[in-house]
């Protein structure tokens, strides 16, 4: 079984349905998001499927979400780190990212990310998967460019590439941990934005378009399913953008 945090998002979601149908049952962790994290478990491909309530920066929620599964299912095998947040900032308005946002970005990023990790990792080590259990950190290449959509998100995500290095060395050989880097991924979200702004994006990554929810989940169940001597890399689903 899975369970992904942050599952309600356009990305969480891609995810979901990806591992419900690569034969997983999915917990759909949300924070405020219960009825579409509800609705999202009953229109799933297979069965077992359930919405939890685990928000990352809560730790006594997320033990609270541990002893359910350890309830329901008796192990995880796999830990989808998906939530996260941000808000657009530009990168020299210092005065802008001012020091709530900077702290709540790190807070749901990196820190509700160990977080997640730290409450799962007993039931991890249960799974009996080839390959052991698994987590897998959603990050951005955001944490190689330093283009984002403020400093300390970009800062965020290169912290959490540094936190799944680090993790898999020490969660080896019963743990893998990996993560998954996209793009600028073409969500509802970053549909409803500038047109232009978003064709532009698309110019400049060399395969000229932006990454597909869809393409993000095949990554994290190749990761969970397929890539079971690997651990610690950083797996970039983002159409070559770096090299341009």
């Amino acid at each position: 079984m899975a369970l992904v945090t942050g599952a309600a998002g356009g990305i969480g979601e891609a995810i979901v349905r990806g591992l419900a149908a690569a034969g997983f049952e999915v917990a759909i962790g949300y924070h405020r998001s219960q009825a579409p994290a509800e609705r999202l478990a009953s229109d799933l491909q297979g069965g077992g499927h359930f919405a939890i309530a685990a928000p990352v920066t809560d730790s006594a929620a997320l033990a609270r979400a541990a002893a359910e599964l350890d309830s329901r299912c008796g192990r995880c095998d796999l830990l989808v780190n998906c939530a996260g947040t941000t808000r657009f900032v530009a990168h020299a308005d210092l005065v802008g990212l001012d020091d709530t946002l900077f702290d709540s970005i790190f807070a749901v990023n990196v820190r509700g990310a160990f977080a997640a990790i730290r409450a799962l990792h007993g039931l991890l080590e249960r799974s009996t998967q080839p390959g052991g259990g698994v987590i897998v950190n959603i990050s951005s290449i955001a944490a190689v460019t330093a283009m984002g959509s403020n400093v300390a998100y970009c800062a965020s995500k290169a912290a959490l590439d540094n936190m799944t290095r680090s993790l898999a060395r020490a969660l080896a050989p019963r743990v893998r941990v990996l993560s998954v880097s996209p793009g600028l991924v073409d969500t509802e979200f970053v549909k409803s934005l500038d047109p232009a702004w978003r064709n532009e994006q698309s110019a400049r990554t060399p395969l000229q378009r932006l990454a597909l929810p869809a393409e993000v989940a095949r990554a994290v169940v190749a990761a969970a399913t397929q890539l079971t001597f690997t651990t610690g890399s950083i797996i970039a689903v983002d159409g070559g953008r770096p090299l341009s």
